[in-house]
């Protein structure tokens, strides 16, 4: 099974066991270890590692279809020290809601059946004891100016594109609590 080195350290694989039968490739990557908090960069971060920009248990209702951009997203807001509750659907974020309040709402826009303008249109709906005031963000792939204003239109305070930068979004949190 022939080796070849790529350019910095990757092993590529071919192997075959007869004309007849397809190749298998295999691919190794070397592993980037860092020890440096993602998304953070030394001179830029909101934060230092010893303190978080929330002085109380802050609570965050996140509402995203993909579940790796949920994971990440809810990874990030629990390194900060923010309580999260990540769901996948519309249905599930007003259920949520009625179950308690969060602080902040933090939505997808493009979701399947019921879109993030939708949700907030049906949040708003509702009372203040309800969860019809809480603060809420927006997140899209859609970073045009019509959109940013689509989205303030549906009840959204803030407007956040992906690829979501870390220390934007939490400062984007930490704007809406002071505001509120």
């Amino acid at each position: 099974m022939p080796n070849v080195n790529v350019v910095h350290g990757e092993k590529v694989q071919v192997a075959s066991i007869g004309e007849q039968f397809s190749p298998t490739f295999s691919l190794n990557l070397p592993l980037l270890v860092t020890n440096e908090p993602i998304g953070h960069d030394k001179n830029e971060s909101l934060v230092s590692e010893s303190e978080t920009p929330f002085t109380t248990s802050t609570q965050v209702l996140l509402v995203d279809d993909d579940p790796d951009i949920r994971d990440l997203l809810t990874f990030i807001l629990q390194d900060y020290g923010v309580e999260v509750t990540a769901v996948a659907s519309a249905q599930e974020a007003l259920q949520a809601l009625s179950d308690s309040i969060p602080d902040v709402l933090i939505s997808d826009i493009g979701m399947p059946k019921t879109d993030g303008y939708m949700l907030m249109r049906e949040v708003r709906k509702r009372s203040p004891q309800q969860g019809g005031h809480v603060p809420a963000i927006a997140l899209t792939a859609y970073a045009g100016e019509m959109n940013q204003q689509q989205a303030l239109a549906a009840g959204f305070q803030m407007h956040i594109p992906k690829p979501i930068d870390p220390d934007e979004l939490i400062k984007a949190i930490v704007d809406l609590m002071n505001a509120s």
